[in-house]
Parts: C-alpha cells; structure tokens; sequence
C-alpha cells in the first residue's frame, strides 16, 4: 500500500515483493504464511546487480507482523531471496558480507533459517568453486545456461518465528525429475504441531 489510512493498513516497500496469508487450523491461527520475492536492482553506473538491499527492505517491511520481544509471534517466510548464503566468494569476501547481514537481520528479528539445506535436497554437482566443501547448501536455482541437473545456486530460503522453528521441515524437490517446469525448484514446507 503506497499511503496507509488506519492502523490495519500494511506499508510494504515494493508491490509484488511481500504476500501474506493466515493460515487456520481448528478455528485457530497455527501461523501467518508470508511468500518473499528480493528482486534484483542495478547499480548507478557499471557493476553487477544486487538484491541484498531488497531483501532488507522485505525484512522492514515484515517487522509489523513480528511484534516485539514481548510478543512472541508464529510466521514462515520463505521465498526467492536472491542472495546467497554460507558463499566463500573467491576474492575480498565483500558479496558474501553483504549476503550474511540478511540472514544476520533475520534472526535479530526473531526469524531462524530453518532451509532447505542438505540432506533435505541434493547438492550441486559439480561443486561451485566459491561453496566451502563443508557446506550445507542444496541448489533452488538453474540459470539459462544450466538444466536442473546442474543447477549449482540456492537463491530459496525459508525462516520461521523462533517459537516454532523447531516444528518447520523443509525440503528442496531439486532432483531433476523433481524439478518442474520453473527455473527454481518447488520447496515443501512441513509445519507440525
């Protein structure tokens, strides 16, 4: 909504980025669903795109449904995030920094990264050149230039409230077979209660 009227309106940064759905178990609400998309934004002047910055503004923008210390709260967000995580970035480590502060904001805000990541998906192979060996990272993501098979990027994250993040299995249908007809895989989320 670009200008709020009441205290019910929810000011999100950027149309299309942020969606949102209670969903209701036995008349009560088990946890708010929130689907994310950090689109990619250009740079002023030659450089590569980024969508580390969306993605923060995402985090803003979630901070009415996460209340406070207080208010201990019940959402999943999950979602193309654009970023990567756990990357060692071959060179001055500057993308990967920029990268570990959306997954650092999250938890500050009481979101814990609870996947996908191996052995709940299948990891890349060949293995990226810029992924520690010790990695824990499952491919979402295959460019035009790749098939599922050889998808080597997760770009899909999911984060729960930390109240029920213990409950949250997630798991990435990455096998090509499994695939489907996107350039990201379908990620299932569990909720137990």
């Amino acid at each position: 909504m670009e200008n709020a009227t009441s205290a019910d309106d929810w000011i999100v940064s950027r149309a299309g980025s942020i969606s949102a759905a209670d969903v209701v178990t036995d008349g009560h609400v088990a946890f708010t669903a929130v689907s994310v998309y950090a689109a990619w934004e250009s740079n002023i002047g030659p450089g590569r795109g980024y969508a580390d910055g969306t993605a923060h503004r995402i985090l803003s923008d979630l901070s009415p449904l996460l209340g406070g210390r207080r208010m201990p709260h019940r959402v999943i967000v999950a979602g193309d995030w654009n970023v990567l995580r756990g990357y060692g970035e071959n060179g001055d480590g500057y993308w990967k920094a920029r990268y570990d502060t959306v997954f650092e904001r999250a938890e500050a805000l009481g979101l814990w990264f609870v996947g996908p990541q191996f052995p709940h998906g299948r990891q890349a192979d060949p293995w990226p050149d810029e992924l520690p060996s010790d990695s824990v990272c499952v491919p979402t993501f295959h460019h035009s230039r790749q098939t599922p098979a050889t998808a080597s990027r997760q770009l899909d994250f999911v984060f729960a409230s930390t109240s029920i993040a213990d409950r949250i299995e997630v798991s990435a249908l990455n096998t090509p077979e499994a695939w489907g007809p996107s350039d990201h895989c379908r990620v299932v989320i569990e909720a137990r209660q």
